[in-house]
């Protein structure tokens, strides 16, 4: 699966992602108006998709989940370049650590690490743990506001 990022500012989303994630873009093809017509960037092993909306188009903000090695650092790569933290870096009964950020073009981005291995009944027994059912209730609670147009 190859997501889609459609936005009114895609080179501003490709540098985003370069400078919070590590992106690696492969291609842009421009179009004659200026526009983004189709890129492709490479998030670790994934590609990513992306292009200009065209006018008219409805806001289609994005809604990823990444997988690091470091969450905590990656979580703060993305602040520096640019995203607002929408929930802090929050340790969760399956054994990932995981916070959101909102680009300044309104995607949110999931950013999850694995910290402990667990079994199945370990995990469930986590689940009911009063700083899991926080946790869970806080990063699944946070209000989620539109960013400012760019």
């Amino acid at each position: 699966m190859e997501p889609w990022i459609i936005s009114r500012n895609t080179a501003g989303v490709l540098d985003f992602m370069t400078a919070a994630f590590g992106a690696r873009e492969g291609f842009r093809i421009p179009m004659e108006d200026g526009s983004i017509g189709h890129a492709e960037v490479r998030i670790g092993d994934s590609n990513v998709l992306a292009f200009d909306s065209r006018p008219g188009w409805p806001e289609t903000p994005a809604f990823r989940r990444l997988y690091v090695d470091d969450g905590d650092a990656t979580f703060a790569a993305a602040v520096a370049a640019g995203a607002t933290p929408v929930t802090d870096m929050t340790e969760m009964f399956w054994g990932e650590r995981a916070g959101r950020v909102r680009d300044p073009f309104g995607n949110l981005w999931w950013i999850h690490c694995r910290v402990v291995e667990l079994t199945e009944d370990q995990a469930y027994e986590r689940a009911i743990q009063p700083e899991f059912v926080r946790a869970m209730g806080y990063v699944t609670s946070a209000e989620i506001v539109a960013p400012a147009q760019s």
